[in-house]
């Protein structure tokens, strides 16, 4: 799947593991990093995989953004970072397969603003969650755009305000991650659930995942025209219709797609 510089990027099976490989800036993101990181999305998204887990190598899942990179820039070059970020994050939402955070350490500012961003997350216990910009110089606004819509308003003014950091079972409870394991179950258990939801119509799942973006931040009754019609188009799909007929004919589907 290509030559990475940053990344380590694996296709096993139906899966593809990305892993960010930048140890000794504990897989900050600078420009270079994040450029890989959309093509690996995109390319993972183009390929025939059902599943996509993204983890880090070391002692970060991601510190969030390079600050060499950032003091670096004027005004309007650090705007083109942030737009580049926001792309690797809608990326990551737009590509039709399951995406795990698989979390073994820190996950701050623009790192936690990617475990948001998955679909799924499992964290080790070890690991720990913050947006520290606000205890610092610079606010992490666009970092908690997605932690925002995990948590909700007042754990996430906690979470901006004190910069403290949680730890996993917080995460959990806090409905950032899914699961708080063991360290030493981490591989297995995020392997587990994303066994779990790559099951059926792949097809299907891609267009589910994608409308379920397209609805969640909108009032009740826009959500409902858009899962309407979608719904509706996806009855005639190969999938619906080969689930609804071994359910009818009771017996295993085989699917196609």
């Amino acid at each position: 799947m290509g030559d990475y510089e940053y990344l380590l990027v694996k296709h096993d099976g139906d899966t593809v593991r990305i892993t960010m490989n930048r140890p000794e800036r504990r897989n900050a993101l600078s420009e270079p990093h994040m450029r890989e990181l959309l093509r690996a999305f995109t390319e993972a998204g183009d390929s025939d995989a059902t599943g996509i887990v993204l983890s880090g190598e070391g002692r970060a899942f991601s510190a969030g953004h390079d600050f060499a990179d950032v003091a670096a820039r004027d005004v309007g070059g650090v705007r083109d970072l942030l737009r580049l970020c926001t792309r690797v994050m809608t990326t990551v939402q737009q590509v039709p397969q399951v995406v795990v955070a698989k979390v073994a350490s820190i996950a701050t500012a623009a790192g936690c603003q990617l475990v948001a961003t998955c679909d799924l997350a499992v964290a080790a216990e070890s690991a720990s969650f913050s947006l520290p910009g606000g205890k610092g110089g610079w606010f992490c606004h666009t970092p908690a755009v997605p932690v925002a819509r995990n948590i909700g308003r007042k754990r996430l003014m906690e979470m901006t305000l004190t910069g403290d950091a949680i730890d996993a079972r917080t995460a959990v409870e806090w409905g950032l991650v899914n699961y708080a394991v063991p360290d030493d179950e981490l591989d297995a258990r995020t392997d587990e659930l994303l066994a779990r939801a790559t099951r059926g119509s792949r097809y299907g799942k891609g267009v589910g995942k994608q409308t379920l973006y397209a609805h969640l931040d909108r009032p009740e009754a826009d959500a409902y025209a858009i899962a309407v019609e979608v719904m509706t188009a996806m009855s005639q799909s190969p999938g619906a219709r080969e689930g609804m007929a071994s359910f009818l004919e009771k017996r295993k589907p085989v699917w196609t797609d």
